[in-house]
């Protein structure tokens, strides 16, 4: 345990990619939030890609500004802090081509847009030793290397004297490995698996193809423009799988972390400490750790969980929804398990973040064959819009300068449009504004909808 400058308790908790608390001891935690004297406990998780040094220096910015912004606020006192780490993937920085808004806002139309995620510029190898330190078994660290490997060499055979069929094994090759990596999706979590179509297939020389196409590798309908394009076309898609399969790793990881290990880290901590209240805030990949947590807690009575905050998540949209309304006809993964949030559950977006309202949808729905699969916001992310068809729910709107009474209500879900605050691309043609959070408007807006629990 450290200490703000102002004397609040600050926890580092380390979560494992199975969900298991690497350190501190879970006891150890709890009797120290206990003799702390703490009542209300903001809990942080940070994204995708993102190091524990990195992480650390979220944190640091932000607790002292959320702990500022709840200063005198009525229903917050003795606050204390968390920040959970938990191994996320880095994929390497690209060079990518901007959206212009309309692309932005119409990223869950299934609409093709001319862009480029800039992966082709990267060689096999430099995505490979990027993702490699998120895997923790060397058998898998070395499928990643190979995997970088066979792209490399693939890229050499371009425009060879290599015959269709050599081509066709090297891509067999690396979706073969590419396969062994992807994680299993848990039962019921439909809305939020959809580039498993491109994982899983069963024809790469095609599906690569057209993943090279949908983030930019590969202009629209080149393939058949000319003899031999087709494998140069297909090598590039292969990068863009990987970086689809680090997508797919995160969010698997991150709702396992969140089932597994926080949700019943925070049942026991109401056990032992009924009075502390919990503030969830989560960014990113984090923002669907810290939702899955709640499926992780047995019941309403047992949970701690005051209020809930995402910031930017990358994750489906249709995470909480009702039956009605939702394009997959089902109710959705997190739907039954809203009600362990006391007070608001709030989620942020923005036009700027292009990470989640442009890239991430194309990881998803772009490798769709089914009718449906162009049904707009199908696979769109939390960033990009907020909570789709839930109820009851409110639009609110971030005010530049923070100053704002959100008058949000206990069990009420709450879009918030942050594109006046979150809204820095400078220098992130890919993500755009998606880490564009470290900022006392979103730290009041924590602190707001701490306030606010039943």
């Amino acid at each position: 345990m450290t200490r703000l400058a102002t004397n609040e308790p600050v926890w580092d908790l380390e979560f494992d990619e199975k969900g298991q608390l690497a350190a501190p001891a879970e006891g150890d935690f709890l009797e120290e939030v206990t003799a702390e004297g703490v009542d209300d406990l903001f809990m942080f998780s940070h994204g995708w890609g993102t190091s524990k040094d990195k992480a650390r220096a979220l944190y640091d910015e932000m607790f002292p500004m959320i702990r500022e912004a709840a200063t005198g606020l009525a229903g917050i006192s003795n606050t204390g802090f968390a920040g959970i780490y938990w191994p996320s993937l880095w994929f390497p920085p690209t060079q990518a081509t901007p959206p212009p808004m309309a692309a932005a806002t119409q990223a869950g139309s299934g609409d093709v847009v001319d862009l480029n995620a800039g992966t082709a510029a990267l060689s096999g190898t430099e995505i490979a030793t990027s993702l490699q330190p998120g895997f923790v078994d060397p058998v898998q660290q070395q499928a990643v290397l190979e995997i970088g490997r066979l792209i490399d060499e693939g890229e050499k055979a371009v425009g060879s004297i290599e015959s269709d069929t050599q081509k066709e094994e090297r891509l067999r090759q690396i979706h073969e490995l590419l396969q062994s990596l992807v994680p299993l999706a848990p039962t019921g979590e439909v809305e939020d698996s959809g580039e498993t179509a491109l994982l899983l297939t069963a024809e790469p020389k095609t599906a690569y193809q057209a993943a090279a196409e949908a983030f930019g590798s590969a202009p629209p309908d080149s393939a058949t423009q000319g003899i031999g394009d087709w494998f140069s076309h297909a090598i590039n898609g292969a990068k863009d799988a990987m970086r689809v399969l680090s997508y797919t790793i995160m969010k698997t990881r991150a709702g396992d972390i969140g089932r597994r290990g926080l949700g019943p880290l925070l049942e026991t901590l109401h056990s032992r400490s009924p009075a502390v209240r919990v503030h969830l805030i989560g960014h990113s990949f984090g923002a669907r750790l810290v939702s899955f947590a709640l499926s992780g807690i047995s019941a309403r009575a047992n949970s701690p969980v005051a209020s809930l905050l995402l910031l930017q998540g990358a994750f489906s949209h249709w995470s909480f929804a009702h039956a009605k309304d939702n394009p997959f006809g089902s109710a959705g993964a997190l739907n039954a398990f809203a009600d362990r949030v006391h007070g608001p559950l709030v989620a942020t977006f923005s036009v700027f973040d292009w990470a989640v309202g442009v890239w991430y949808p194309k990881a998803s729905f772009l490798a769709q064959e089914d009718a449906q699969a162009k049904t707009a916001g199908r696979w769109g992310g939390m960033g990009a819009d907020g909570y789709q068809a839930v109820n009851p729910s409110d639009d609110r709107e971030m005010p530049a300068n923070g100053n704002m009474n959100y008058e949000f209500t206990p069990g009420t879900f709450y879009r918030v449009n942050a594109a006046s605050v979150i809204n820095n691309v400078q220098g992130e043609p890919f993500s755009g504004a998606h880490s564009d959070i470290r900022k006392r408007p979103v730290a009041a807006l924590a602190a707001d909808a701490a306030a606010a629990h039943a």
